[in-house]
């Protein structure tokens, strides 16, 4: 026995030391590299316009301090990645397509509630609205959002429930209604019938595009106007084309920091600089490009052949701001879930 006490003590000695070793790793401050590396959470169709910012910025960066930096993106539905945040995805910045999804941050105390007034246009670097996409030729004539509703018509859009592009095409169909002196009882009527057409309803806007485009299935996608180019460069010229409807909605973009992040990870500086970056005229280029709408008004007026010429109504202007919007129609229990229960499949 007495042989074997002094090798199980300096087993245990040695494995008291690498367990202190390893403290500073998981509890201690903030290392110097994290001040460095930032983590943008952003929605599904954002991945090629961030692909080329980060690279953008980096350059910025390194001109301007020296530094070199590391971004990460972490794209899926907007209301998903939210919730991976609220869940404890450490996202320095999210950059999203909705402002009820920010909200949610605010309510969390993940970032201040006047989020919005830390940066131009209510924090909203660009925007964009929604179009159809249909098959080459129009086989189904579809011109406007009435005809979504028509029988025999195959509509695809992405969840309003959990993704920024669902939501914003059920709005902008129940918009549309009121925007020409119709009612709440007409544009419901409407949306229900659009939404009876729905075959499948995806977790996201690129899951969506891949449902219509790759599985053949639908008549006609409800996608961001950003997206319709991308989607004939990825998939072929003269395959689709786009439908531009009488009326559509604004869909702003909005971003924000998430400060209980950057004060862990000491990237608050950052953070900001990442965000203020994206009202530049360099960065605003870049979102032209990909044809999203740029705030800049020379950068737009540039490239203004890429943009439909279409009436735009706001959430805020028609259907009474993203409070309202998310109490009434998509909460639980609120007009969506209501419609949805309705339907016979």
């Amino acid at each position: 026995m007495s042989l074997r006490t002094p090798r199980l003590n300096r087993r245990t000695a040695l494995n008291a030391l690498l367990a202190l070793a390893a403290l500073p790793l998981m509890a201690g401050p903030a290392r110097a590299s994290d001040a460095n590396t930032l983590l943008n959470v952003s929605y599904d169709v954002a991945r090629e316009l961030y692909k080329q910012i980060n690279p953008a910025f980096a350059a910025h960066w390194k001109a301007k301090t020296g530094q070199a930096v590391t971004l990460n993106q972490s794209h899926g539905g907007s209301s998903k990645q939210i919730g991976s945040v609220i869940g404890g995805l450490e996202a320095d910045v999210v950059t999203m397509n909705q402002a009820t999804d920010v909200d949610t941050l605010a309510e969390k105390g993940l970032t201040p509630a006047d989020w919005r007034q830390r940066f131009p246009n209510n924090a909203a670097p660009y925007s964009s609205t929604i179009l159809f996409l249909v098959r080459k030729g129009n086989p189904k004539q579809i011109k406007d959002w009435n005809d979504l509703a028509r029988a025999g018509v195959s509509v695809i859009i992405p969840n309003p429930k959990v993704t920024g592009n669902g939501r914003y095409s059920y709005l902008a169909a129940w918009g549309s209604v009121l925007a020409k002196g119709g009612s709440e009882a007409q544009a419901k009527d409407l949306v229900t019938k659009i939404l009876a057409n729905v075959p499948v309803l995806d977790g996201g806007g690129r899951g969506a595009t891949t449902t219509f485009t790759q599985r053949g299935i639908g008549d006609v996608l409800l996608t961001f106007e950003s997206e319709a180019e991308l989607i004939e460069n990825e998939f072929g010229k003269g395959q689709f084309e786009v439908v531009t409807p009488s009326v559509s909605i604004e869909a702003e973009a909005p971003v924000a920091i998430v400060d209980k992040v950057v004060a862990k990870k000491g990237t608050a500086q950052l953070a900001k600089a990442y965000l203020d970056f994206l009202w530049t005229p360099e960065a605003q280029e870049i979102i032209a490009r990909n044809n999203f709408r740029p705030r800049d008004a020379a950068v737009f007026k540039r490239h203004s052949q890429r943009f439909a010429t279409i009436k735009l109504f706001s959430v805020e202007q028609q259907l009474g701001g993203w409070a309202k919007v998310g109490k009434t129609h998509f909460a639980d229990g609120g007009q969506y879930d209501q419609i949805m229960a309705g339907i016979k499949r």
